[in-house]
């Protein structure tokens, strides 16, 4: 019953942008934090940007001030916006739902299937 869709990916050239967006179901949506991650090719998974049931946000370096986390509880889906695209964000992106813990955000059981995002240089 729990599902989380992802869509929005695609092929970009750098410096472009994309929004993905991911459609939550199952779950009491606004009990959740939320969280993107993506896997490259040879890259372990790495937690992206994270966003707290109040909308609160947190984002890795490597993407602070060209993605932007959001949600909408009402539609229970969460964003991610990203801007000047650079070949190193090419990977499979994922959405999450999870929780915080000492204020650092963990992954719970809950996965969506990915969406590829590829950037062309």
């Amino acid at each position: 019953q729990v599902q989380l869709v992802e869509s929005g990916g695609g092929l970009v050239q750098a410096g472009g942008s994309l929004k993905l967006s991911c459609a939550a179901s199952g779950i009491t949506f606004s009990g959740f934090a939320m969280g993107w991650y993506r896997q490259a090719p040879g890259k372990q998974r790495e937690l992206v940007a994270d966003i707290s049931s109040d909308s609160r946000t947190n984002y890795a370096d490597s993407v602070r001030g060209r993605f932007t986390i959001s949600r909408d509880n009402a539609k229970n889906t969460v964003y991610l916006q990203m801007n000047s695209l650079k070949p190193e964000d090419t990977a499979v992106y994922y959405c999450n739902a999870g929780y915080y813990h000492n204020r650092h955000y963990y992954a719970d059981s809950y996965w969506g299937q990915g969406t590829q995002v590829t950037v062309s240089s």
